[in-house]
Formats: C-alpha cells, structure tokens, sequence
C-alpha cells in the first residue's frame, strides 16, 4: 500500500499526539471525521500503526537508570538465538533488546531504579540468559533525545 501525502501528514500528527481528536484531526487534514475514520481504520489494518500507549516519567516511576548492554554469546548457533530471545523477552527490565552485526550479538536497552538494581539484574537476569558469555554496560548519563517521532512527511 503507498502512502498519500494526507496519510502522512495523519501519521505524523499522531504520533505528536495520540490522543487527539477525531474532529480535530479531520480539521488539519482537511477531510470530514468519517474519511479520516476510515483511513485511520485502513492504516491500522496494512499494519502502519501498531496501538496507541501513553509516554511515562521513568523518573516519576523510580526507574531512574538507564542502561545498555552488549552481550557477547557463547555460540552464534541458531538455536541459542532462539533461546536468547524467547528468555530476553520475559525480562521487564528490558526495554529493546536487538540483534547486532559486529563485535557482539545483542544490544540490550533497559531501565532499573539505580546502580543497585542494575548489579541484581546483571546478575540474576542477563548473565543467567541463556547462551550469555559477557556483557559490557554503559550506563548512561544524560539522555539527549529520546522518543522521537518516525519522519514520515
């Protein structure tokens, strides 16, 4: 399916703001509330948008480190993958988890209350992955820009 240039312009709005209106989103389209329903239907449908979340503080919600990690694996085989990304999935600390070409295999993106935390969840959780040989952390610091919007327009 092509995107038009009104499906665009839809897409980037929502992902400005989620929860807005129907009516006022028809109003920046230039189209009537039941067209843009319906298109908003149709983009759902052909798998352009994936839901609707609310964006928290992890300040506010005490998880106020951020880490990454590298993990070097054992083997490379693929059913040490697969055993790596069915345990890594269970893990909420972990907030992406991706598969890497280059000098290691996964980058690991979560989040724990503090220096604490993450020494109980290296130990208890990464390093008890399966297939895991080592990590290397980097905790960060300043987050300089987080969350940003796809350019589709």
């Amino acid at each position: 399916m092509e995107l038009d240039p009104t499906d665009r312009k839809l897409l980037a709005l929502l992902q400005a703001d989620g929860r807005i209106a129907n009516v006022d989103l028809a109003e920046r389209v230039g189209l009537s509330p039941p067209s843009v329903g319906e298109r908003l239907k149709r983009l759902q449908r052909e798998g352009f948008i994936e839901g609707f979340a609310a964006r928290l503080n992890p300040q506010r919600l005490g998880l106020g480190l951020l880490v990454f990690v590298e993990v070097h694996l054992d083997k490379t085989t693929p059913d040490v993958f697969a055993r790596f990304t069915r345990a890594v999935q269970g893990a909420p600390e972990v907030l992406e988890c991706h598969m890497v070409a280059g000098g290691f295999d996964y980058l690991v993106k979560a989040r724990v209350a503090d220096m604490g935390a993450y020494r109980r969840f290296l130990g208890d959780t990464l390093l008890a992955l399966p297939g895991v040989r080592e990590t290397r952390t980097y905790a960060v610091m300043e987050e300089v820009k987080r969350d940003a919007p796809l350019p589709v327009v």
